[in-house]
């Protein structure tokens, strides 16, 4: 694996094929390689393919990759996106790793794209497959067989992910451990469900039940009856509230990217979770995916329990003859998805459809709550009748050939959610300002509010995410954020200010009447190298932040920061790091996650030490010789 970035005197175009029964860590293994060797070309991707596979968005998943815009006019047709790529890719050094391969069908396209350039190119592929394995190898090939973790390996993880440590401190456990470790036979995924499941459990009893109901599986089959056991043990052990959580992830197909805020915005959790310091590790990642073994168990279990139907899913013997509240449907296929007719759909709730839209009509759905809409193609003149849907009030587009609202939205009197970040809206319709109980507005940078309209009048909105300020907006909108009372959440990208002055003005005008925002985002989207200085701000006291990123350059930590006390994650951007920042930040009594960028120390050197206290600090990033070269938090 070491030597596929290293060019040699081989430069034909090289595929690895990785593979092994689901659960042992294909995924991790490319995942790691990728992020090693990636440096090492002149671009890349990382894309999955899954059961059921898209050809047209895993070909657009690697063209963005890339480096080919998500526009291209090409988007929706095959044979064009593929002979865009060979152009792209002619002359490049590249790689690129397919995730999750099932068939040959899928690789034959895929490779048609995959131009050898001869200039030392390579392609990683997963699958559990040795025959798809051994077709993406045929020629100038490397078949990589995964095994199972050696026992001794298998206790390394388990202790590490159990307890963060490498040998056990519990001598009364010794032996039922290792027993549970047998039946997990070294399959990863089982050792880290089960090490979650029995991190805070130090009595013996508890673990004996939890080896009698693992079960004997593993001999008859590695990766089905045994991870159902765990993964049942698992859920079963969930409070109810995470139970709920966890079954709606069904409601997206596999290798679906999930925002972190999907639970938080259709009401399964409450704000007072998200707050909770002990529950930070919601708001460190930004989205997350789920693996097919554990999404299989959980379309299952949330039909068993009625709590999602999904139609499209490959998952067999999921079917229920109840009255439907959430559907979910994946019509990513060129072949629409068949609804049986066993099937009561005259009370669903939650409507979610992937791909195209479905031969029944969105408002034969009387009684809608939440509807969320990620679609391929164009949706036509599928909103001509939004205001029909006037129980919603959760509403989600994501389509990039979507570039307008109707003015009708304006009638959706109970809309408290709108997100359409993920669509080419440029304007919102004037009539945005008649949704009353709209708390959470989500768009992208490009979307304006029109010019008789502002966001201020929009009272009672509680959460705003992407939303940029211009150069010739700057004072007006900066003094609507301040009226907006129940505002907690707000991301913003400043653009183009005028002046050094003009943007020390708009960053401080945001800390300071602010002060009762939870989570504040602020990052630089100018032209501008702008270096700022932030002491000469204070933030209003008492302040209820929790979360506090600021993706701007620094010269220093101020010093009004070190008295955030409710502050627990934290992320700048500083010019130089100095023996007093690490003090400062070493004073905020609940900072949980601290991330920092920073071109250097002083005399080269950080240094952080047991004197800088940081009494609650768990996670810690630090990069040097950068500043937010990332893509987003």
């Amino acid at each position: 694996m070491g030597e596929l970035g290293t060019p040699g005197n081989e430069q034909s175009l090289k595929v690895v094929s990785i593979v092994g029964c689901g659960g042992l860590g294909k995924t991790t293994l490319a995942n790691q390689v990728y992020d090693t060797i990636r440096s090492q070309f002149s671009c890349a991707a990382f894309v999955s393919v899954s059961q059921r596979p898209d050809m047209k968005k895993i070909l657009n998943d690697i063209a963005e990759g890339v480096g080919i815009s998500s526009h291209t006019p090409a988007g929706n047709d095959e044979k064009k996106l593929i002979n865009i790529l060979r152009e792209h890719l002619k002359n490049k050094r590249y790689l690129v790793v397919i995730d999750d391969l099932w068939d040959a069908k899928a690789w034959k396209t895929i490779e048609l794209a995959l131009l050898n350039s001869n200039c030392g190119s390579r392609v990683i592929t997963t699958t559990r497959s040795v025959a798809v394995a051994s077709c993406c190898s045929s020629q100038d090939g490397y078949i990589y067989e995964m095994k199972p973790l050696s026992f001794d390996d298998s206790k390394w993880l388990f202790l590490k992910r159990a307890f963060g440590y490498e040998k056990s401190h519990y001598p009364h456990l010794e032996d039922v451990l290792d027993k549970i470790l047998g039946k997990c036979g070294g399959l990863p995924l089982a050792i880290i469900t089960i090490s979650s499941l029995l991190s805070y459990q130090h009595a013996i009893d508890e673990w004996h039940r939890v080896l009698n109901a693992i079960g004997y599986g593993l001999a008859r089959d590695p990766y089905a009856e045994t991870m159902s056991n765990i993964l049942s043990l698992s859920f079963f052990n969930l409070p109810h509230h995470l139970k709920t959580c966890f079954m709606y992830l069904s409601v997206f197909p596999e290798d679906y990217n999930i925002d972190n805020d999907v639970w938080l915005v259709n009401g399964l959790l409450k704000d007072s979770f998200r707050m909770n310091k002990g529950e930070v590790h919601i708001e460190l990642a930004k989205a997350c995916r789920v693996h097919d073994i554990i999404l299989d168990y959980i379309k299952c279990k949330a039909t068993e329990e009625n709590f999602v139907t999904s139609l499209g899913s490959t998952v067999p013997g999921c079917t229920t003859e109840y009255k439907v509240r959430r559907l979910s449907v994946n019509n990513s296929n060129e072949e629409d998805v068949n609804i049986p007719t066993s099937l009561d759909l005259s009370q669903v709730r939650s409507l979610t459809i992937f791909g195209n839209p479905m031969q029944t009509s969105v408002f034969d759905f009387k009684f809608l709550r939440v509807l969320d809409l990620v679609y391929r193609d164009s949706m036509g003149d599928l909103f001509a009748n939004v205001e029909k849907l006037f129980h919603l009030k959760y509403l989600r587009i994501s389509s990039h050939l979507m570039d307008y609202l109707p003015e009708k939205i304006g009638e959706l009197q109970y809309l408290e959610t709108l997100d359409i970040r993920y669509t080419s809206v440029k304007t919102l319709p004037s009539t945005i300002t008649k949704l009353q109980r709209l708390a959470r507005l989500f768009i992208s940078r490009r979307t304006r509010f029109s010019d008789e309209t502002t966001i201020a009048q929009l009272k009672n909105l509680e959460e705003i995410k992407e939303f940029a300020v211009s150069r010739s907006e700057q004072v007006t909108v900066l003094h609507e954020f301040s009226k907006l009372t129940k505002l907690r959440t707000l991301k913003v990208t400043l653009e183009s200010p005028l002046s050094l002055d003009d943007y020390h003005s708009c960053v401080g005008t945001l800390l300071q009447s602010l002060c009762n925002l939870y989570d504040l985002c602020i990052m630089d989207q100018s032209d501008e190298n702008y270096c700022l200085t932030l002491d000469s701000w204070h933030i209003a006291s008492p302040c209820s932040l929790r979360k506090l990123l600021i993706k701007l350059v620094i010269t220093k930590v101020p010093n009004w920061m070190g008295v955030l006390g409710n502050i627990g994650v934290l992320y700048l951007g500083i010019l130089c790091m100095a023996p007093e920042d690490i003090v400062i930040l070493g004073a905020i009594p609940s900072l949980l996650f601290l991330k920092l960028e920073t071109l250097g120390g002083t005399n080269g050197r950080i240094i952080i030490h047991g004197n800088n206290r940081f009494i609650s600090l768990k996670y810690f990033s630090l990069a040097i010789g950068r500043l937010w070269d990332c893509t987003g938090v």
